[in-house]
C-alpha cells in the first residue's frame, strides 16, 4: 500500500452518471427476511485492520483499542514495506523505515496474542537478504517453520504484495511480471512452505478487472496467468474505491460498492475458469481512497461506506478482510489531501486509520487533537458489524422495496435474526417496516446505530460512540424510523 501516488485515479467525467440527487425518502420502504434463503457462511475475520513494520508496537493501547473497535483479525508486515522486509533481522531493503521494537516476536506476543487476533503474514518476493535479487522461498520458509515451533496463530501465508504494479519493489531478472511470480510460486515459495509446514495455507495475489475505471484496473493480464500457472489454497486481492483527488460521496455511497460487487464476481468465474471454485477469497487491504486520503476518510461517509462493503462481503462469502489500516497516517491539507467543500466532514485532517492513536503525527502538526484510543466514525462501523459478524452465523436472502437510499443485509443472529440497514440519505429519515417471512412476533428487539447527528459533534472534538436501545417484544411487521446517513443493527429474536 505504501507508495500509491502515482497510481491512475477515477477519471472525472466517470461520476457524472452518479451525481444525480438521491431519491427522497418513501414512508412505504420495507424490508423483507427470508429465513428459508440461506446464504453463506459468516466469519468475524472480515472485521480485520492492517498493521505495519513501521509502528511503535509496543505502544500499551493497542491490543485494547483494537478490540474496542471489534477488530478480530490483522495482516503484517505491512504493505509495499513486506516485500522489503526481513523477519530475522527485523530489516528492510533500501534503507525503509522499520521500527526497532517491531519484530515478529513482539508484534505476535504484545498485539496478536493480546488482542485475541487472527494473522495473515504477507511474505517477501520482492528482495533477497542480500537486497540485491529476487525474494527467497527459503527465507520465506524459514519464517513459517519459525511460527509453526512458537505456535503462533498465523492462519494466512500470502507469497508478495501487490507485486502486479510498477511501484512495488521487485528485484526479480524479469519484474512485476505474472509468469515470474507463478513460476517463483510453483517451483520455490509453494513447495519450501509446505515443506516447512504441510498445514501452512498459502497465497497469490490476484487484481480482478470488472470495472473500469478503478485503482488497478490495468492489470487484466495478471489474474490469467497466476491462476493457471500457480498452486495456491487461497487468493488476496486489494481493492479500494477511489483514486486520491477524485473522491466524491455520491459515488462512494451509490456505486463503489457495486463495483467491489462485480470485481468479486470476476474474480469468482476467474478460479471458476481453472477449475478452482469455492476457493478462499481474502481482502488484504481495504479502503475508500488509495492514497493521501483526506477528510471523507474520517467522516461519516465513509463510515456508511464501509458498512455497505462490509454487507458485500459478507454476501459474497469472502473469508477474510483487512481495512488499511488500524492505526497511523494522518494527512492534512498541506500533504494535498482532498479537503474539498465538496465532500461533508468537519475534521482537519485525514487518514487510513480506524482508531486514533494521537494526532498530531507524521506530517500533521497542525491537525487538532484526538485522544489515542477515540474510534473514528468507521471504527464505529467495524464496531456495529460485530454484533453480526459471528463466527457460525449464516447470511439469508433480503428483499426492499421502496426507497433506493436503502441498503439491506440479513442474517442468522444467535438464535434469531438480524439485518443491517444503511439510510444513505443525507437530510430525510426514513421509515421502514421489517418484515420476517414466517415470523408474526419477537420476543425481544434491540437496534444499535450510527449516524450523522453523532458523526457532527466532532465538529467540536466530541466523538460520541453508537448506541444501542432494546425496544422489548414487539409484533412484526416491525415499524423502524432510520436517521439520516444511519447504519443500523436490528437483531430480532
Amino acid at each position: 500500500m505504501n507508495a500509491r501516488l502515482n497510481k491512475p485515479g477515477i477519471a472525472a467525467g466517470a461520476l457524472c452518471a452518479f451525481l444525480a440527487a438521491p431519491a427522497l425518502a418513501s414512508a412505504q420502504t420495507s424490508v423483507t427476511i427470508n429465513p428459508a434463503q440461506v446464504g453463506p457462511a459468516l466469519t468475524n475475520q472480515i472485521l480485520g485492520a492492517n498493521m505495519g513494520d513501521w509502528e511503535p508496537i509496543l505502544t500499551p493501547g493497542y491490543p485494547v483499542w483494537l478490540q474496542s473497535a471489534g477488530i478480530a483479525a490483522t495482516r503484517w508486515p505491512g504493505g509495499s514495506n513486506s516485500d522489503l522486509y526481513h523477519w530475522a533481522t527485523n530489516s528492510n531493503c533500501g534503507g525503509a523505515y522499520v521500527d526497532p521494537n517491531a519484530t515478529f516476536d513482539n508484534f505476535m506476543t504484545h498485539v496478536a496474542n493480546s488482542a485475541n487476533l487472527d494473522v495473515a503474514v504477507t511474505l517477501d518476493y520482492g528482495t533477497n537478504a542480500a537486497c540485491n535479487g529476487g525474494g527467497d522461498p527459503n527465507e520465506a520458509a524459514a519464517w513459517v517453520a519459525y511460527a509453526k515451533a512458537k505456535n503462533y496463530k498465523v492462519s494466512h501465508w500470502t507469497i508478495g504484495n501487490e507485486v502486479y504494479g510498477a511501484w512495488e519493489t521487485d528485484l526479480h531478472a524479469v519484474p512485476n511480471d505474472p509468469t515470474t511470480y507463478a513460476s517463483s510460486v510453483a517451483n520455490g515459495y509453494y513447495p519450501a512452505i509446505k515443506a516447512a509446514d504441510p498445514t501452512a495455507q498459502v497465497g497469490v495475489v490476484v487484481a480482478p478487472c470488472a470495472q473500469p475505471p478503478e485503482p488497478y484496473c490495468y492489470t487484466t493480464s495478471w489474474d490469467t496467468a497466476v491462476l493457471s500457472q500457480s498452486p495456491f489454497d487461497f487468493v488476496e486481492f486489494h481493492w479500494y474505491a477511489q483514486g486520491a483527488g477524485y473522491e466524491n460521496d455520491s459515488w462512494l455511497l451509490y456505486q463503489t460498492p457495486l463495483n467491489l460487487r462485480a470485481d468479486l464476481a470476476l474474480l469468482k468465474s476467474e478460479l471458476n475458469a481453472v477449475g478452482h471454485p469455492n476457493t478462499p477469497i481474502m481482502l488484504g487491504e481495504l479502503g475508500s481512497v488509495n492514497s493521501i486520503p483526506g477528510k471523507q476518510s474520517t467522516s461519516i461517509t465513509q463510515a456508511l461506506f464501509a458498512g455497505e462493503v462490509l454487507g458485500e462481503l459478507m454476501n459474497a462469502g469472502v473469508s477474510r478482510a483487512t481495512w488499511w489500516t488500524g492505526f497511523g497516517s494522518c494527512y492534512d491539507a498541506s500533504s494535498g489531501a482532498n479537503f474539498s467543500s465538496s465532500l461533508y466532514g468537519w475534521q482537519n485532517f485525514g487518514g487510513y486509520m480506524l482508531v486514533s492513536d494521537g494526532t498530531p503525527e507524521f506530517g500533521c502538526a497542525n491537525a487538532t487533537k484526538t485522544a489515542p484510543g477515540t474510534l473514528l466514525p468507521t471504527a464505529e462501523t467495524f464496531k456495529l458489524i460485530s454484533l453480526v459478524a459471528r463466527n457460525g452465523e449464516t447470511m439469508l436472502g433480503s428483499t426492499i422495496s421502496g426507497s433506493t437510499d436503502l441498503r439491506a443485509y440479513a442474517m442468522t443472529n444467535n438464535g434469531g435474526r438480524a439485518v443491517v440497514l444503511i439510510n444513505l440519505n443525507q437530510s430525510n429519515s426514513l421509515k421502514v417496516a421489517v418484515n420476517v417471512m414466517g415470523v408474526k412476533s419477537s420476543a425481544g428487539v434491540t437496534v444499535s446505530s450510527y449516524d450523522r447527528a453523532a458523526y457532527d459533534k466532532s465538529r467540536n472534538n466530541v466523538w460520541t460512540p453508537a448506541t444501542t436501545k432494546s425496544l422489548g417484544s414487539q409484533r412484526l411487521p416491525l415499524s423502524l424510523t432510520l436517521t439520516p446517513w444511519s447504519i443500523n443493527v436490528v437483531r430480532i429474536k
